[in-house]
């Protein structure tokens, strides 16, 4: 039985949202290691995948529905996946169960990051958390700017 709260938005929080990273290669196993070091924790409600070019992508979407139901607490499953339209995005499109599933294409480490941190919200916060994430992250770096070493 989990004991229930309730979060800052007066909504239940009864665990977290799991967190699955479908990726072309190790991807997604480095963005997780990366991730794991700029937490400073090793997050226990993700996973990643790794799909390579020579695998057949319907047996790749039924080990991606494994790790979906072992993630699935009952707060739902944000998907992250690298490139839209290549075979992980695709895979995460057949996973989608709009409020239980939802897929972001465009995994980077600052979504990644985001996704995590925000994962005790609702499954919609998350997705959100994620995508602001991933387009904040981008940024043109100015000659000088940053904490560079002087």
């Amino acid at each position: 039985m989990r004991l229930c709260a309730n979060n800052r938005y007066g909504q239940e929080d009864s665990g977290m949202v799991g967190v699955l990273v479908i990726s072309h290669g190790n991807l997604g196993a480095c963005l997780l290691d990366c991730a794991r070091h700029v937490l400073g924790r090793d997050p226990d409600n993700i996973a990643t995948l790794a799909v390579e070019k020579t695998e057949d992508p319907d047996q790749k979407l039924v080990e991606a529905a494994a790790l979906v139901a072992r993630l699935e607490q009952g707060d739902g499953v944000v998907v992250l996946t690298d490139m839209y339209g290549g075979t992980p995005s695709n895979i995460a499109s057949r996973l989608i169960n709009p409020g239980k599933v939802e897929a972001v294409a465009g995994v980077s480490l600052p979504m990644l990051v985001r996704a995590l941190s925000y994962s005790s919200q609702p499954l919609e916060i998350v997705v959100s958390k994620a995508i602001t994430g991933g387009l904040e992250g981008v940024l043109y770096i100015l000659p000088g700017d940053g904490n560079a070493a002087r």
